[in-house]
């Protein structure tokens, strides 16, 4: 048997699963101790990032893992099934938590809080060949690592981070996701991202938040000042090619359903933590996989009148960088390496203010 406070506990790390732009897109009920129910939302309405909501499902999908990892250490199995007839944008998981003698405390459970961004540079050493197998093991059977190592690559893969970061900064839609997410002159923030975990400068920190108080100075920054320069330069090129190799998860089968991102999730943050306890740290490359999905499907997503054609320029250097079979079925990008974690990061709201019955 399990009492509230063991489940409470469970969800206290489970909490701290990754999430696009900290947006914790879950909340939880304690029904009791052996039932936990999970209700889950997505950002697809106000969102440009989560087409179709699958961003925030590969989080919940993160979360439930992060949730089945921490009941290890426990002695309890959770068993996680989507509830009948909750929609795609608001599903409902029941949770439940069975003591059983032949569970193991899963290893991963010591990261779950530890784990962290770094978008500032990485060593670029490559990774050793038994870190790379532990990472591949991690995401097995269902899915396989994709690797871009070599000065060769990471150039590749910095010209594609570069074509993008261009299109992110130069949408309005976009400009309204950043300008939530950031909370300026903070180290740590339990909703948001603080600015001193963005991975620029001083100066540039200070530049950026003058110009993003209206999407009017972010436009004229954009047009006459160069103003996509520096943040290009100091968030994507050089961290690019600082790092120890670029990354695509893969499913055997492209990813097409709520289920499908929420097994990709899973095991993208079991990637993730296995990369913590080697002592490595990863950055997420996201944003090009949405772009080039919104190419794919020829799906309006900005007022910019040449934003459908930028996209697809971005589709085309993705397929160049990954081939075309790996990037139609690629889950999760990121970049990897060596190196301190963050000092600077996003924390979780507390527990208690994620408790509700419903959203």
């Amino acid at each position: 048997m399990s009492d509230p406070a063991t489940a409470r506990a469970i969800l206290d790390e489970a909490r701290w699963a990754p999430s696009g732009d900290n947006t914790q897109p879950w909340r939880f009920e304690i029904v009791s101790g052996e039932h936990v129910v999970v209700h889950g939302f997505d950002t697809r309405e106000h969102c440009v990032y989560d087409l179709d909501g699958h961003s925030s499902q590969l989080a919940i999908g993160a979360m439930l893992e992060t949730l089945r990892i921490a009941a290890t250490t426990h002695g309890l199995r959770a068993s996680v099934s989507r509830r009948g007839g909750s929609p795609e944008h608001r599903p409902v998981f029941d949770v439940r938590l069975t003591r059983n003698a032949g569970v193991q405390p899963d290893a991963l459970a010591a990261c779950i809080r530890t784990r962290t961004v770094q978008r500032r540079p990485m060593r670029m050493r490559r990774l050793a060949a038994s870190e790379k197998t532990d990472l591949a093991a991690a995401v097995s059977p269902r899915y396989r690592v994709h690797w871009l190592e070599g000065i060769g690559n990471r150039w590749r893969a910095a010209c594609l981070m570069w074509r993008n970061a261009k299109l992110r900064l130069t949408l309005p839609e976009a400009y309204e996701v950043h300008r939530g997410i950031i909370e300026w002159g903070a180290r740590f923030s339990e909703d948001r991202i603080p600015e001193q975990a963005l991975g620029v400068n001083p100066l540039s920190a200070r530049l950026m938040r003058y110009a993003m108080q209206s999407w009017e100075r972010v436009a004229f920054f954009n047009r006459w000042l160069g103003g996509t320069l520096a943040p290009r330069i100091e968030l994507d090129l050089v961290p690019s090619l600082a790092c120890g190799a670029h990354f695509a998860l893969l499913a055997h089968t492209a990813a097409s359903q709520l289920e499908d991102y929420l097994a990709a999730g899973a095991a993208t943050q079991r990637f993730w933590l296995t990369a913590c306890t080697l002592g490595l740290q990863v950055q997420p490359e996201m944003t090009p996989l949405i772009f080039a999905r919104y190419a794919a499907t020829r799906r309006p997503f900005s007022r910019i009148e040449d934003s459908q054609p930028r996209a697809q320029a971005i589709l085309e250097d993705l397929v160049d960088v990954l081939g075309s079979e790996a990037a139609s079925r690629a889950v999760f990008m990121g970049r990897i390496g060596a190196g301190p974690p963050a000092r600077a990061r996003s924390l979780r709201r507390p527990l208690d203010s994620l408790l509700a019955r419903e959203l």
